[in-house]
């Protein structure tokens, strides 16, 4: 499978995830309708950007970098869709967890 290079470059401290799509089915085998499924929360980062601007002028280090699994708040963020695929643009401050 190819890498594909992301036309879009986040500032300061966003990341660019693009979301981890839902089991179409629960756990007792019941297939879900796509009204039914909620938003995803989990997602792989694709993209960030370089970290937020102190007031002294330095870069605070971002804690999340490219290849990580997150979860993010559920409303939070930019949906968009590049090149054919859904991604969601949030502040680092969205991210809740990162998996390992």
């Amino acid at each position: 499978m190819a890498t594909k290079t992301l036309t879009i470059k986040p500032l300061a401290d966003r990341v660019v995830v693009q979301p981890v799509p839902q089991d179409e089915k629960t756990a007792g085998g019941v297939y879900l309708p796509d009204t039914a499924k909620e938003k995803p929360m989990k997602g792989k980062v694709v993209a960030a950007g370089p970290g937020r601007m102190l007031k002294d002028g330095s870069l605070a280090k971002m804690e999340v970098a490219v290849g990580m699994t997150v979860l993010y708040s559920k409303f939070s963020g930019n949906e968009i869709k590049l090149e054919g695929e859904d991604y969601v643009i949030l502040q680092e401050k969205d991210v809740l967890g990162i998996f390992e």
